[in-house]
């Protein structure tokens, strides 16, 4: 929303996002269009003749692309998002304009902590001397981490404001992204202060021309009707728990969940999280990182839905739910980046 706000104000814009859904190239994009895949290939060859003393990890020589790239598009501005976030991110490296941080939840435990405080304090190493921070966490005790960081390093604490007004014409489905409106109202505020400026109208035309500047997709997105089919690339317990409260306002008749996820997820927790009167289509998708169907049936023992099925590729689930499904009902696939790949 950011990048595509700071667009239609007219500036050249850098984003780096991760991770991908099709393709590599929609990490690094200017302005929303893609790196080229020779300027790719380019770098990456100079990379392999660095003779470099260590082994860059795969989103350090991503991230060092997307700089090198913004750099020679000669970028007004770039958006960065951070990797795992925090204090030992690649990302780190920079000193940004301004730091922000959307709210904190138990992800990446085993590196970040098993705590909201621990994994907060491992964020707030993104704070830096004397720049603006700016989040949308609600939780008070986690404000206080980050407030405490700010303050030690002189840089100014601001909270998100909540009272900005987001225009009728635009479906923000999820109230995730209703907060994030109200996060991104709130960073081109204070980059008006530095000299980056902005009108409503840039932000409102920036939510219009949302996919088109930024390639935003599979967020709550409408992917097809009749019935309603909705991708979602939520992953963790809490996002997904968002998720489902938008979802059972926009559903009208049955839900049925295509979920698919990584290996290395609390997969128990997340299905906590599903309604029981939901039919579920537990599956497979094509990454190699996919929990199996040995996985996803032990986490399901945990919970008793009204109908579960298992699948060993995501087409025959979805395939199966659209056979099912009656007019009115509601299809939501989500559960991970690779599970939405499999359906571009």
């Amino acid at each position: 929303m950011l990048a595509s706000a700071l667009t239609e104000a007219g500036y050249k814009v850098g984003l780096f996002t991760s991770p991908h859904i099709e393709d590599f190239t929609e990490r690094v994009r200017v302005n929303g269009v893609p790196i080229d895949r020779e300027s790719v290939i380019h770098f990456v060859e100079q990379i392999r003749s660095a003779n470099l003393d260590f082994a860059p990890s795969f989103f350090e020589i991503t991230f060092a692309l997307a700089l090198d790239y913004f750099l020679s598009q000669q970028c007004d501005i770039a958006v960065i998002e951070t990797g795992l976030g925090g204090r030992l991110d690649a990302t780190n490296v920079i000193t940004p304009l301004l730091s922000v941080i959307t709210n904190i939840s138990l992800e990446h435990t085993h590196i970040l902590g098993d705590t909201l405080e621990l994994i907060a304090a491992e964020k707030a190493g993104i704070i830096k001397e004397g720049v603006p921070i700016i989040t949308a966490e609600k939780k008070a005790a986690i404000q206080a981490i980050f407030r405490t960081k700010a303050q030690q390093l002189g840089a100014s604490f601001v909270l998100s404001n909540t009272e900005a007004e987001i225009p009728n014409d635009f479906p923000l489905l999820g109230e995730y992204q209703q907060e994030n409106f109200h996060l991104v109202s709130s960073t081109l505020s204070e980059l008006k202060k530095i000299g980056f400026r902005s009108e409503t109208q840039h932000l409102e035309r920036g939510l219009s021309n949302l996919q088109q500047n930024s390639g935003f997709r599979a967020r709550l997105q409408i992917w097809k009707r009749d019935p309603l089919t909705l991708l979602d690339v939520s992953h963790n317990p809490d996002g997904i728990e968002k998720t489902m409260q938008s979802v059972q306002k926009i559903n009208q008749g049955k839900l049925h969940i295509i979920y698919g996820t990584s290996s290395d997820k609390t997969i128990a927790d997340i299905i906590s999280v599903f309604p029981e009167d939901a039919s579920m289509y537990f599956t497979k998708f094509s990454n190699p990182r996919s929990a199996s169907t040995e996985q996803l049936k032990q986490a399901v023992n945990s919970k008793q839905f009204e109908s579960v099925h298992f699948f060993p590729k995501s087409s025959e689930a979805y395939r199966h739910a659209q056979n099912t499904a009656k007019q009115n009902d509601t299809i939501l696939i989500i559960g991970s980046f690779f599970l939405i790949a499999d359906f571009f």
